[in-house]
């Protein structure tokens, strides 16, 4: 058995904690039917909210954050300077993200982590907003904006993704 295969279809089912299924056919509780395909058929199913829904949800700045593509001011954000260990969590959708342990200080006021959890949990785009290419960090099941990723992070990775404190929330290791 090859267990580099199975190890990473083990690591995210435990991370994401999402059903298997070859083809997902509907999305229960939600509004629309597409999914976000990942290794070997699993799924993580999309939320499609209207725009009233999302505004019900979330806070005005977590709507202006996720919803509109907002930044938090610098060194505002509940999260920036947070040490606990644990796991950060999409505030729009719960869907688990980035984990302490890839947390660091980058100086920026922003929470910085040289990694998500994996590969399947994030989505990202390019964005020429303000003069400038950018790569955008959006959550993979409610394509909530997050923030951005850049190539000054440190090692093993040297990216630093530069993740919005509103767009997240944390659940505290026990």
């Amino acid at each position: 058995m090859n267990f580099a295969l199975i190890l990473p279809v083990i690591f995210f089912l435990f991370t994401c904690n999402q059903p298997q299924s070859a083809v997902a056919e509907t999305n229960e509780g939600h509004d629309n039917k597409s999914t976000v395909l990942v290794i070997q058929g699993d799924t993580i199913p999309k939320i499609s909210k209207s725009e009233a829904d999302w505004k019900k949800e979330l806070s005005a700045d977590e709507y202006y954050v996720l919803r509109q593509k907002g930044t938090e001011r610098a060194f505002t954000g509940d999260l920036w300077d947070h040490k606990k260990k644990g796991i950060y969590t999409c505030a729009g959708c719960n869907l688990p993200l980035f984990d302490s342990e890839t947390k660091f200080k980058s100086g920026t006021g922003w929470p910085s982590f040289y990694q998500p959890l994996n590969e399947f949990c994030i989505a990202e785009e390019s964005d020429y907003s303000l003069g400038m290419t950018r790569i955008e960090v959006l959550c993979a099941r409610c394509d909530g904006h997050l923030g951005h990723v850049f190539p000054d992070g440190p090692k093993p990775t040297g990216l630093r993704y530069c993740i919005n404190s509103v767009s997240l929330n944390f659940e505290e290791k026990k």
